[in-house]
């Protein structure tokens, strides 16, 4: 038999010092041994059924020793619903813990109501009290559409349009609209009607896509935030642009004549722009050049006027010497710029003397200059008889004022 079988007469610990019988032949009494050990983990183990039993109104430990009459327990009629409910209670509160992510937040209702919005960590509620709905407020998210549509010309044109979007409001987004995104998809859907129903269909197809873009997300953000969606877009993106397939023939050679008048007007612009420069620069010259002339002009007329005033002070103080003066300068500067020909009418025959000849053979540089402009001969007797017959026409000038004139023009 064990050691510390129950029972028996003897019980043997091999802790104690060699233990003692009982006083009814059962196992050791807590008065008068000496036991140091450790316990017995058996009889630890009897007495918590013994304690759970009784809390749930079972029998107890029979009284005394082995032989003893069989008593019973008293019922507890509170004790299972109570450990129930501390059990259901600990589950609960442990129930209502929950982590919020750092991309998301979490919009707490309490009955049905709105409460608050919780921020990234580990937090609390009371569960089937409070209801966290978790919202991911980071993440872009994306609609596509693909839709035929009237044109304000009354074409038909296809349009592919993407649109990227966020959470920027977890309240709104959980409360006010049932389904936010089924909401986005029809907002954009009239949103897109509307501008393509007001733009000509060759401004969608070339030019005007980012003009359609820029208007389209404008009146869907409007649309959004009077729904109350709280979404924001991010951007909105034309994918394409394309007429019905039946006409796509006619519609590339529209595009290609389009292209060919732009091509040359910007041939037209770059002759223009290098013509006009030039032609302005030109006129530019020609009006300087008037201005230029005009006040030459207007000095030479102002010299002259003061000439002749210096002049009419002068010819006041002695007219005769002016008038002489005058005519000599006159006479000098006319005949300086002409060709002078001495001619003898009386001898026959007729002979002259080609001063212009001679002048030019004076400023002649060598002999043969020289021999050609002396290919004619002067005669001396002819320079002779000018001579007599200038000193002659002197002599009768002097004489008479009548012949005052010849004798200037002797001279």
């Amino acid at each position: 038999m064990a050691w510390n079988e129950p029972g028996g007469g003897k019980q043997h610990d091999p802790w104690s010092g060699g233990g003692r019988r009982g006083g009814n032949g059962g196992g050791n009494n807590g008065g008068g041994g000496n036991n140091q050990g450790p316990p017995d983990l058996d009889e630890a183990l009897k007495k918590f059924q013994d304690k759970i039993n009784s809390l749930l109104g079972g029998r107890g430990k029979r009284s005394g020793g082995g032989g003893g009459k069989p008593g019973g327990g008293r019922r507890n009629t509170f004790a299972l619903p109570g450990l129930l409910i501390v059990i259901a209670l600990a589950v609960w509160a442990a129930s209502g813990f929950y982590l919020v992510d750092q991309s998301e937040r979490g919009v707490v209702l309490r009955f049905g109501k709105f409460q608050e919005i919780v921020t990234p960590g580990l937090h609390w509620n009371p569960p089937l009290v409070d209801d966290v709905r978790m919202v991911n407020v980071t993440r872009v998210r994306s609609l596509t559409q693909t839709q035929s549509m009237l044109t304000e010309d009354e074409n038909i044109v296809s349009v592919e349009i993407s649109a990227q979007y966020q959470v920027a409001n977890p309240r709104d987004f959980v409360l006010n609209v049932r389904n936010p995104e089924v909401s986005l998809e029809n907002a954009l859907d009239s949103a897109l009607r509307h501008v393509v129903g007001g733009t000509e269909m060759i401004d969608i197809l070339t030019s005007g896509r980012e003009i359609l873009g820029s208007a389209v997300s404008s009146r869907l953000q409007s649309y959004l935030d009077s729904y109350g969606t709280g979404l924001l877009l991010q951007t909105i993106n034309i994918e394409s642009t394309a007429p019905p397939d039946a006409v796509q023939d006619a519609f590339d050679d529209v595009i290609r004549a389009r292209e060919d008048r732009q091509r040359t007007i910007n041939e037209a612009m770059a002759y223009a722009n290098a013509i006009i420069p030039a032609a302005q620069g030109q006129a530019q010259r020609l009006i300087e050049q008037g201005q230029g002339y005009r006040e030459s002009v207007v000095a030479e007329a102002q010299g002259k006027a003061n000439r002749f005033n210096s002049l009419l002070t002068q010819y006041e103080g002695a007219p005769g010497v002016m008038r002489e003066r005058l005519y000599l300068d006159t006479m000098s500067e006319v005949l300086g710029r002409t060709d002078k020909v001495l001619v003898d009418a009386e001898s026959s025959p007729m002979m002259y003397l080609p001063l212009d000849k001679l002048r030019s053979n004076q400023s002649g540089q060598n002999g043969q200059n020289n021999q050609d402009a002396n290919a004619q001969e002067v005669d001396p007797q002819l320079l002779d008889r000018l001579r007599s017959q200038g000193q002659q026409s002197n002599r009768s000038s002097s004489s008479s004022n009548s012949t005052s004139g010849i004798q200037r023009e002797g001279r």
